[in-house]
């Protein structure tokens, strides 16, 4: 799934739209001393009272949320896996009657808490359902509406969420004009930060790909890798962090521990120019010969490609790794590189990175910035120093 089809099935969630029907939602609650089933309980969706729906709508979109490789993965399922989870969720998808869907569930839960110990109570949600999209109108004579033909797509989709103790509070009774002191004992479940989640299966290009999962992680650049692995059975996946140290240490092992900032800002440039000549590719990869093309292009000496696959076997022990560009490079037209000093700390945009330069001056390291015009701090214009002159008058 690209970030499109996503944001295209996280719109949906929303009550009285015709375009999303969710069947059934089922409940397991867990109990963290023993990490065992409590309770479950299903019922029809559309049976639960208005104000329930749209909390849940809310959470089910949080489970949506963020952006691919940091906080959703699309995870490919292990082959050969023994009780498969891909097998289970596909048996539930196609299941007709609600007691086998539910028995096929609480199969995963029983995976889910297999060797696995939570430090608060978990209420584990399922939902399963359909949602519609329209196919675009071929032509703007057609006479069909655009929601004459749709896409049909059937999904599971999970959220996990903890529990936490209620406030004890004090309250006023207007009735009998008096301070009370309210204690409840019954635990509240967090919907507005779900810790976990999935959806089966992924979509692409308006067809449903039950090889692929889209799991969900309560915090970025954080997944549970047993969660993945052991319970959804999925194959290894790296995350957008570690993606963007991989190509650090693939570019030092290949142009060393420094570099000038003209010629990492060419990088950053070159990477770029990738994404916007493949804005129709869903994620745009460079393997170790487009590396070596980018730096050879960005002015790195010394490049080569039997360099560059040795820093590959290096770094991450496959020459035949493919990195996401969008997940090494820092985001265009915002101040997202950091430049820190002892004195400051400093945010720029990569194409302005060519702009920053160190140099020495009277033997000290200095950070020296080109700008257009004068620099303004707290309202007042700085005045230009001929900083150059004075050393220049102090050599001689």
């Amino acid at each position: 799934m690209n970030k499109k089809d996503i944001a295209n099935i996280r719109k949906q969630f929303k009550i009285n739209n015709d375009l999303l029907n969710i069947h059934e939602i089922f409940h397991v609650y867990i109990l963290k001393e023993s990490s065992e089933i409590y309770h479950h309980q299903s019922s029809p969706f559309e049976l639960l009272e208005q104000e329930q729906q749209e909390l849940f709508m809310d959470n089910f979109k949080k489970v949506l949320s963020g952006q691919l490789d940091e906080k959703l993965f699309e995870l490919k399922f292990q082959r050969d896996v023994e009780n498969n989870s891909q097998l289970i969720l596909h048996q539930g998808l196609l299941s007709n009657d609600t007691e086998e869907w539910k028995s096929h569930m609480l199969r995963l839960v029983e995976k889910m808490l297999k060797d696995k110990q939570y430090d608060m109570d978990i209420v584990i949600t399922f939902i399963r359902g359909e949602y519609m999209k329209p196919m675009k109108r071929r032509n703007e004579e057609a006479e069909e509406s655009e929601r004459d033909k749709v896409y049909s797509h059937s999904f599971i989709l999970c959220s996990m969420n903890k529990t936490q103790d209620p406030k004890k509070e004090l309250l006023f009774d207007y009735v009998e004009k008096e301070f009370k002191y309210n204690f409840v004992v019954d635990p509240i479940i967090n919907l507005k930060a779900p810790i976990s989640g999935f959806l089966f299966p992924c979509f692409t290009d308006n067809a449903a790909d039950v090889n692929h999962i889209l799991y969900s992680t309560g915090k970025k650049y954080e997944p549970d890798y047993h969660f993945m692995e052991e319970v959804l059975n999925a194959e290894e996946i790296m995350t957008a962090a570690e993606d963007k140290i991989v190509f650090e240490e693939v570019v030092r092992k290949v142009a060393g521990d420094q570099i000038n900032t003209s010629t990492l800002s060419n990088v950053y440039e070159e990477i770029h120019q990738v994404l916007e000549e493949n804005e129709e590719e869903d994620t745009p990869k460079l393997d170790y010969k487009d590396v070596e093309k980018v730096l050879k292009s960005s002015g790195v000496e010394d490049v080569n490609t039997e360099k560059v696959e040795t820093a590959f076997k290096t770094v991450i022990d496959d020459e035949r790794y493919e990195l996401k560009a969008n997940n090494i490079i820092p985001k265009y037209n915002s101040k997202s590189i950091k430049i820190k000093t002892k004195a400051a700390d400093i945010s720029i945009s990569p194409q302005d990175l060519r702009y920053v330069r160190q140099v020495k001056l009277d033997g000290k390291l200095c950070l020296m910035i080109e700008v257009e015009e004068n620099t303004v701090i707290e309202g007042f214009e700085m005045i230009p120093e001929a900083l150059f002159e004075k050393a220049k008058e102090n050599e001689e």
